[in-house]
């Protein structure tokens, strides 16, 4: 891990993409990029649209981030993971130009939360079906303006707020694990890793919901053009419309099992073996 701790991040992303890219190509599948993390933030990324593999084997989608937590694998600390998602062809919603999605997760089903209701209601209504106080609840909430409101409303309803630099991924695995350390996930985060989100939500047998959330003029214009609904909310299915195989490496120490720089594997599907072992290669 040479460039873990050397404070490039542009240099962590650019060597990940191309280790991933050069690891994808020998995989014996028909494979095309529906969603890679990369654009938003101008860095190195594996391209939607871009087709990998032998071209033998079952078509399939792959959502990327080559490394969710870039800025802390650059400065040395625990938290930054590679991972990806892989279905059947046409399984993954195709999200165009968005960015953002407002997104709210949790373990179990759908308890009757909603993107449109006040936040103090969902809880509310997340606390009754678990049988809880809503002071019982944590809540996870990436610390960024555009959630400022948001983690107000989760401290004023009385709930314990987890606020996270970055790192939404392993938190959504968190939140869907029934672990006990987090309960929902809420608030606005990156687009391409909601579909991978997605994935790790319907291996758990989750609840998801995800719109749109454009934070510029920009976005909103793009959107618009794609003929996206914004205020339409996906589910976890329509999301991620197959089951999904999902495979997660640490660059650095995470708190999830097993260790560091071994593999977690939700596999399903006939993509799954040759993908794991190509991608992501045990030590």
């Amino acid at each position: 891990r040479p460039l873990v701790g050397h404070r490039d991040p542009h240099a962590v992303d650019a060597a990940a993409v191309d280790a991933l890219r050069a690891a994808l190509a020998a995989v014996a599948v028909d494979g095309r990029i529906v969603a890679g993390e990369g654009e938003k933030d101008d860095a190195p990324m594996l391209h939607p649209g871009e087709r990998f593999g032998t071209g033998a084997g079952p078509a399939i989608d792959v959502a990327v981030d080559p490394v969710d937590g870039t800025r802390l694998a650059a400065a040395g600390e625990p938290g930054a993971m590679a991972i990806l998602a892989a279905a059947p062809r046409g399984a993954f919603l195709d999200l165009g130009p968005a960015h953002y999605l407002d997104k709210l997760v949790h373990a179990g089903p759908d308890a009757g939360l909603r993107l449109d209701l006040p936040v103090g209601e969902n809880l509310a209504r997340h606390a009754e079906a678990r049988g809880l106080r809503v002071a019982d609840l944590t809540v996870a909430v990436q610390r960024r303006q555009r959630n400022a409101a948001l983690a107000a409303a989760v401290a004023e309803a009385g709930a314990r707020l987890h606020e996270f630099e970055h790192g939404d991924i392993e938190r959504i695995v968190h939140a869907v694990a029934s672990d006990g350390s987090l309960d929902l996930l809420l608030g606005v985060g990156g687009a391409p890793e909601g579909i991978i989100e997605a994935a790790i939500v319907r291996a758990h047998d989750g609840f998801m919901l995800a719109r749109v959330a454009p934070q510029s003029r920009r976005e909103v214009a793009r959107i618009a053009r794609a003929g996206i609904d914004a205020t339409r909310s996906w589910t976890r299915d329509e999301l991620c419309a197959e089951p999904a195989f999902v495979a997660i490496a640490a660059v650095t120490e995470c708190a999830l099992e097993p260790a560091p720089a071994e593999l977690v594997r939700v596999a399903q599907g006939p993509m799954a073996a040759g993908l794991s072992a190509s991608a992501f290669p045990e030590r």
